[in-house]
């Protein structure tokens, strides 16, 4: 559920991004480190969101992936832990 209200709040905020430079039609001159190229504020606008939106979930699902492997680890070892535990009490109640 949180998850599907951040992508409703992130989703509002691009299309606010997007109604913000659709009122400004103007151009504006991006530099890059070769080139220079002149863009509508709209789509430089939308880009930027958009590359910063999937490099925040690039990071995320990064570490959301981490730590699912690190609690699959660590249920593992419960799971060991809990078998040697229970293993010598079932063979005593055998005998």
């Amino acid at each position: 559920m949180k998850s599907f209200i951040a992508i409703i709040i992130v989703g509002l905020f691009f299309v606010l991004a997007l109604l913000f430079g659709a009122k400004n039609e103007q151009i504006v001159t991006v530099s890059y480190f070769v080139a220079e190229g002149q863009y509508r504020l709209p789509v430089v606008l939308a880009i930027v969101f958009l590359a910063g939106f999937l490099i925040s979930w690039l990071f995320a699902g990064y570490y959301i992936l981490k730590m699912k492997m690190v609690i699959r680890k660590r249920n593992k070892t419960i799971a060991q832990l809990t078998d040697k535990v229970s293993d010598p009490i079932a063979q005593d109640t055998t005998a």
